[in-house]
């Protein structure tokens, strides 16, 4: 028998547009405003984008950062730059210009395309990196699109999605093109899917794994219309959905309830009726799904993810039965287990209806952080992904998360973590001790408080300090409450007791 020939398998994420575009090149991929684009006319312009980027001296494997609101140029950038083979590294638009150069300087990008609503920080990081930085509004204007998208190997980079780690620095997750493709077809096809002729509103930042894998990958892969809301205001949100004909929606819990606020704001607006309604992020109150559902006439599945499984591992599925509370079962070709936290060294399942670590594996886990092997090898283990998150699934499949391992604090389903906040605000002059905490909000789901111990002489005002964080951290980060006390709760090691501070804040919220 003779040898068979050595076949190089390819694949780009870029092929999630260049699909449609193929096929019905003429339906319409993206509305943003009076702007109205066809999968050709999104497919050529990325391409253009593409080509601008290889003339730039681009190659395959080089990152390339993006920072833009939900625009139809940060859907040509992005897949421009994956059908140039460079790898895309989203910059968070909450971000100051110093946070957004450490993710440029960590990733290594050779360039940074931006808006120009977010010049400021763009140009800002771009001074303190040397990155050189490019208006995406006016980029490749004279450029000729390239043919084709430049093949890629499955397990190439294809996004670098930055999250925060137990340190406060962020780290970058490494996902593959068969990471995102992988996602993304089994978010449009599998469990409850996006169904066809659907109209999905993009309200979720594009920068943000949720709305960039499911909302966007996950729709152009079945190849139906994205409606782009640049920022999301739930009650234009409501008028953009009645105006467009939107039937799906994915969100975080927190513009759940600010949608269901508008809609008793705003009694002459018409309640959209939608097919379908995706949650993530964080989890979504039943009291909110429940009202959410009545008053929508739709039904919401909750499902659950991390930058670090692309996103999405669990869903409520019709299938397999809906139980709100809960974040469903394992998609496609995703297991989950819950590890024994007494052996960390390992991970040991337990059985059905036992509380310990979240785990899973597949097609979704991530390649490991960016330059980091000690995180990666700490967060790969046995060839299974530790979420740090603690859940419970029964005797069905169906997970549970009830608590998380370490001191993240989600709001509005951004993680923020308090170690970063912690350090910005030891700068300030006047403060010796603070411990940031996530404490219960009915808009948010969390808000984060920094508890603060001034040095002997100084005389803090919480309010002065609130409004100096607010120059220093991302909207999303900086702390909306803060309290000056003596001294902070301590063990029997020196640690601040941040259990205690969450218990009594909590009770006093």
């Amino acid at each position: 028998m003779s040898e068979l020939p050595l076949v190089s398998t390819t694949l780009s994420l870029a092929s999630v547009l260049a699909e449609p575009a193929r096929r019905t090149p003429d339906a319409l991929a993206l509305i943003e405003g009076e702007r109205r684009l066809t999968y050709a006319e999104v497919w050529r312009q990325a391409r253009t984008v593409a080509a601008q980027l290889i003339a730039d001296g681009v190659t395959p494997g080089d990152r390339v950062a993006l920072l833009a609101p939900n625009v139809v140029e940060f859907v040509t950038s992005y897949y421009g730059i994956l059908a140039a083979g460079g790898v895309v590294v989203p910059v968070p638009t909450l971000l100051q210009g110093r946070e957004a150069a450490y993710l440029l300087e960590t990733a290594e990008v050779s360039r940074l395309l931006h808006h120009p609503a977010v010049a400021a920080t763009a140009t800002k990081a771009s001074e303190i990196t040397g990155v050189p930085a490019v208006d995406i509004t006016t980029y490749a204007a004279g450029a000729e699109p390239i043919s084709n998208f430049v093949a890629r190997e499955p397990l190439d980079p294809a996004v670098i999605f930055f999250t925060s780690g137990t340190t406060g620095k962020p780290k970058g997750a490494i996902l593959t093109h068969l990471n995102l493709v992988m996602n993304c077809t089994v978010s449009a096809f599998d469990g409850n899917g996006v169904a066809a002729g659907a109209v999905v509103l993009g309200c979720l930042p594009l920068f943000h794994i949720f709305g960039q894998s499911v909302s966007l990958n996950a729709a152009f892969r079945r190849g139906v219309t994205v409606v782009l809301q640049p920022r999301f205001d739930a009650t234009e949100a409501l008028r953009l959905m009645n105006a467009e004909g939107v039937t799906m929606i994915c969100a975080v819990p927190t513009m759940y309830i600010q949608l269901l606020k508008a809609v008793g704001e705003h009694p002459e607006i018409p309640v959209p009726q939608l097919a379908d309604a995706i949650s993530g992020g964080a989890s979504l109150p039943v009291a909110v799904l429940e009202k959410f559902e009545r008053v929508f006439s739709t039904k919401i599945h909750e499902g659950y993810g991390l930058s670090e499984t692309s996103p999405s591992i669990t869903s409520n599925q019709e299938a397999l039965g809906v139980e709100p509370g809960t974040v469903g079962h394992a998609l496609w070709g995703i297991d989950m287990g819950i590890a024994d936290l007494t052996v960390p060294e390992r991970v040991e399942l337990l059985p059905p209806g036992e509380r310990g670590e979240v785990v899973c594996r597949g097609h979704a886990i991530f390649a490991g952080y960016w330059n980091n092997p000690a995180a990666s090898a700490e967060a790969l283990q046995d060839g299974w992904f530790r979420t740090g998150d603690i859940g419970i699934q029964d005797e069905t499949g169906r997970v549970r998360i009830v608590d998380r391992t370490k001191d993240l604090v989600i709001r509005g389903g951004y993680n923020v973590y308090p170690r970063e906040v912690e350090e910005t605000l030891m700068r300030y002059d006047g403060v010796a001790q603070v411990a940031v905490i996530g404490v219960p909000d009915e808009q948010y789901g969390e808000e984060i408080m920094a508890v603060v111990v001034p040095s002997d002489d100084a005389a803090l005002d919480a309010e002065t300090l609130v409004a100096w964080s607010r120059e220093q951290l991302g909207s999303h980060k900086y702390p909306r409450r803060v309290d000056i006390v003596e001294a902070l709760p301590l063990g029997p090691s020196m640690k601040v007791l941040k259990r205690e501070l969450r218990t009594r804040y909590a009770e006093g919220a």
